[in-house]
């Protein structure tokens, strides 16, 4: 039976208000770094896992913070903490602060992602200038193209834990630090 002309435009402006509703989630999903390749079993666990990467990932990207808030748990354990570098969310933080006035333009990309269980593998590839500082050592625009892997286990859709390779052999040459 067709809605009552009177109820058409009520019927029509809450349909486009839900719309509009959900247009935030479709966008937020849109901004966040995609994998160019996973692996992953159709569960509610594995997209969740695989979502909280992908915030990671584009924190990584971008340097927006949101981000890291929306990937890591509260008591977040960086299993392989590099020396100086603070255990918790804020250590990814404040590395992602000191990377990006080395190398402002920096992008990332997700390679490869692999979810089992509570686990995502996911490989990086790291692009960009040294066109800031690191150290003592100013950029000259050179450019960055390295690699890192990263392990992370998830619960209750955050990163509870993660384990890293950077390949910094090849930052360090690319930067001029290192043969």
């Amino acid at each position: 039976m067709p809605a009552h002309p009177v109820l058409r435009p009520v019927l029509l402006a809450t349909t486009a208000l839900a719309l509009l509703a959900a247009l935030p989630a479709f966008a937020a999903d849109d901004e966040l770094v995609r994998p160019q390749h996973l692996a992953a079993p159709d569960t509610p666990q594995a997209a969740a896992t695989v979502l909280a990467a992908r915030r990671y990932a584009t924190f990584w990207h971008t340097g927006d913070a949101r981000y890291a808030t929306q990937a890591l748990s509260s008591d977040f354990a960086d299993r392989t903490l590099p020396a100086g570098r603070v255990q918790g969310p804020q250590g990814p933080l404040d590395a992602s602060r000191a990377f990006r006035a080395a190398v402002p333009d920096m992008r990332v990309e997700i390679e490869d992602m692999v979810v089992a269980g509570d686990r995502v593998a996911v490989h990086l590839r790291f692009r960009g200038h040294f066109t800031g500082e690191f150290g003592h050592t100013h950029g000259q625009n050179q450019p960055i193209d390295f690699q890192a892997f990263d392990l992370y286990r998830v619960a209750d859709g955050k990163i509870a834990e993660n384990w890293h390779l950077e390949d910094n052999q090849t930052l360090l040459g690319q930067m001029g630090l290192q043969p």
